[in-house]
């Protein structure tokens, strides 16, 4: 498997961001795991290849957009390095769309979001029990 993160795996699109960000969505996943408070949506219509995934680092906690940048970087390399745990898995049983939101107060170092996202991501690979059912109700054509 290639090591990369490319356009294709990045979430761009303001209608997915809006329906991941959608307050009180029943469609809509979450849990938080220091630094991360993570969002996540199952597509059982046609979902993306490879899981689309948005990092999100608050303005309001780092003023300086350099750090948000380094936050941001170290985020993605760890998810890069780490993203075998979820491409292995069949494409209906995981998460389509994913949100990482940087919750700390500080920068942390990369070996702490890097076991973040391990564990992250090998809780994202657990299958919600509501998405069992969701299956169950779409007929197939």
């Amino acid at each position: 498997m290639k090591q990369s993160f490319g356009k294709n795996e990045k979430l761009c699109s303001p209608r997915l961001i809006g329906r991941l960000f959608q307050k009180g969505s029943a469609e809509v996943y979450t849990f938080y795991l220091f630094p991360f408070r993570v969002l996540y949506i199952y597509e059982p219509i046609a979902p993306p290849e490879l899981p689309q995934l948005l990092f999100s680092i608050s303005k309001r906690q780092f003023k300086k957009a350099v750090f948000r940048n380094q936050i941001r970087r170290r985020c993605r390399e760890a998810y890069r390095l780490n993203k075998e745990i979820l491409v292995h898995l069949p494409v209906d049983s995981r998460p389509s769309y994913i949100a990482f939101l940087y919750l700390a107060k500080e920068i942390s170092t990369f070996d702490v979001i890097e076991s973040a996202m391990k564990q992250c991501l090998s809780r994202l690979k657990k299958m919600p029990p509501g998405i069992i059912k969701l299956k169950q109700t779409i007929p197939e054509p």
